[in-house]
């Protein structure tokens, strides 16, 4: 069985990362990599029957937001981890990070071009904001998360007349200019027109849904938040003495899911059957909505370490943890192998792929990369953007290769 202490370094935290990227990629190949609002008869041809209409609910109640949400608890973790290791040896580890910060922002440029959906440049740019946070009192981080997920931001924009658009109007709109433009980019266009298409005014969609009223930064924050507090409380290195604790979590998730999505059901039955999304009721079912997967977030968590403590489950999961030491090389492949198969540019199967199939496709990749990622890190120290990540923050290349 996995334990705490098994190594310096935290297994299970790799192994839930790795876990985490698992469910972004069934997620993302679900959705054909589509970084934005498509038209129900564009994505018609995925959903022709009861096992694709499985899938879809699947990844919608289980996975699509939550994986993610995990990735930024995951990032605020490494955080305090860096810092904390740093302080402990005299250092003052800010500035590195925010020298860190603006690599990861280079390298998300580079991703944006391909997927619009990405979330390092998000994670580089919110990341910056967590810096003053590590020496800020627990009590104050927490409750700057929590009026966070229950919709401060979004009501304050909303009441500034946010709600038709920040910085983008119409950007949730497939039938938008925009939007239609991006589609066809995506279905027919070639790499040079999708990279054209993803430079400017993706990142204008991209912020409007981060900053405007859809709040999905301020979220992203609230998680890198809760991470720091969880390294802060040091929960992954002695996870097996706060038993008692990850059970009465994964409860409190559960109520939290519960509530919540009886919460989502009230607030969208009172836009009626033409509904407006430009109200304040739609503004309490999106908060209801993320409070709701708030609470499945957290039953992932929990049950994940819960049954990490199992001896056979907890070796199943271990075999993320290679995937998840390697989860910025990874996560870009997994774009290019995605990009690839459905966009125009490549194989061109956007839209014509049924979901169960899509599926498939994702766990084939994940079966793929979890090999690829042991083989590859029994040979060297680091994932190939890993090292360059690692060797440009300190500005000198680390070792790389094993000694046979």
């Amino acid at each position: 069985m996995p334990t705490a202490a098994s190594k310096t370094r935290m297994t299970i935290v790799d192994a839930l990362r790795g876990f985490s990227l698992a469910g972004i990629v069934i997620v993302h190949m679900v959705e054909n990599y589509v970084g934005g609002p498509a038209p129900e008869e564009f994505m018609q041809a995925t959903n022709q029957g009861i096992p694709d209409q499985i899938v879809n609910i699947f990844t919608f109640i289980f996975l699509r937001g939550k994986f993610f949400a995990l990735f930024s608890f995951l990032f605020g973790l490494s955080f305090f981890i860096q810092m904390d290791s740093a302080a402990r040896r005299g250092q003052d580890f800010r500035g590195r990070f925010l020298w860190r910060l603006c690599l990861l922002l280079a390298i998300g440029y580079l991703h944006h071009l391909f997927y619009r959906g990405d979330i390092l440049t998000i994670y580089a740019l919110v990341g910056m904001a967590l810096i003053p946070f590590y020496r800020i009192r627990s009590n104050w981080i927490l409750l700057l998360a929590g009026l966070i997920f229950i919709g401060l931001p979004r009501f304050l924009l909303y009441a500034l007349g946010a709600g038709d658009g920040l910085l983008l109007e119409n950007a949730i709109d497939p039938a938008s200019p925009d939007n239609v433009q991006y589609l066809r980019a995506l279905e027919s266009g070639t790499l040079f027109e999708v990279w054209k298409s993803n430079s400017f005014s993706g990142h204008l969609m991209k912020a409007e849904f981060q900053i405007g009223v859809g709040g999905r930064a301020y979220l992203t924050f609230a998680f890198f938040l809760l991470g720091l507090l969880m390294g802060r409380i040091g929960y992954f290195r002695t996870y097996p003495e706060y038993l008692k604790l990850t059970r009465k979590a994964l409860w409190i998730s559960l109520g939290t899911f519960i509530i919540g999505t009886l919460l989502v059901v009230v607030f969208f039955m009172k836009l009626g059957p033409e509904p407006d999304f430009n109200t304040w009721w739609a503004m309490a079912g999106l908060t209801a909505f993320d409070i709701s997967n708030l609470g499945m977030t957290g039953m992932i968590l929990a049950g994940f370490v819960l049954l990490y403590q199992r001896s056979r489950a907890g070796q199943l999961l271990n075999r993320f943890a290679p995937y998840g030491r390697m989860a910025l090389t990874n996560y870009i492949l997994q774009t290019l192998l995605g990009t690839l198969i459905f966009y125009g540019w490549g194989f061109g199967y956007l839209g014509s792929v049924p979901n169960r199939y899509a599926f498939l496709m994702a766990l084939g990749i994940i079966a793929l990369q979890l090999q690829v990622s042991r083989w590859w890190l029994k040979k060297y120290y680091y994932g190939p953007l890993e090292w360059v990540w690692r060797s440009l923050t300190y500005f000198r290349p680390y070792p790389l290769k094993r000694s046979p």
